[in-house]
């Protein structure tokens, strides 16, 4: 629904008090995100809803999936992601919308007993390096499968988040004239940090 992003911004009317779009991730592709970015640069993006399907036989191993697409919402401008929703029964519960979404965490109604989901796993290689007021800076190289994102926290700490949603590989990173080679699991992610 880029378009209507779009649209809106174009409207005299809302953009005089407007400067921030909030996008969610139930249809769609994050690069829209970065479409509306290049037409407007000024306009702050937030990815602010998104959440796993509890249906889904994957749902609490689907973390690659899940980074891959928490790497290309941030690779397109988006300061910050926002899930949907933190905790919710093994029914998606309680539940105002139309999408079958469990939350980070399910607690069980009847056992009580907390499992976590591939998003919280995901989220997890972010939420616990990347600090706020950090910086996204550009990473290269394009391998089928493997997505990446890297950022710079404000103590100059570098954080370098890598996604493999295929089979087991090797990766050869560098950085400042230095370089690695490292093995990545399969179906995997990966947080590397830079002191």
């Amino acid at each position: 629904m880029w378009g209507r992003a779009a649209a809106e911004l174009e409207t005299p009317q809302v953009r005089n008090y407007t400067n921030t779009i909030a996008w969610h991730g139930y249809v769609g592709e994050p690069e829209w995100v970065g479409r509306v970015q290049k037409m407007y640069p000024d306009v702050q993006m937030y990815w602010t809803e998104g959440g796993p399907d509890y249906t889904d036989p994957n749902y609490a191993k689907d973390w690659a999936n899940w980074s891959q697409t928490f790497t290309g919402i941030l690779r397109n401008c988006c300061r910050s992601i926002t899930t949907w929703n933190l905790a919710l029964d093994e029914h998606g519960r309680p539940n105002i919308g139309p999408f079958t979404c469990g939350g980070l965490v399910t607690v069980n109604s009847q056992s009580k007993n907390i499992s976590y989901s591939g998003q919280y796993w995901a989220l997890a290689h972010y939420s616990r390096f990347v600090r706020r007021g950090a910086l996204r800076f550009d990473s290269q190289g394009k391998v089928d499968s493997l997505s990446h994102c890297s950022f710079e926290n404000p103590n100059r700490e570098r954080i370098l988040v890598l996604t493999n949603s295929g089979p087991g590989r090797t990766c050869h990173i560098q950085i400042e004239g230095q370089s690695a080679s490292l093995s990545l699991a399969q179906n995997s992610v990966t947080t590397l940090l830079w002191r």
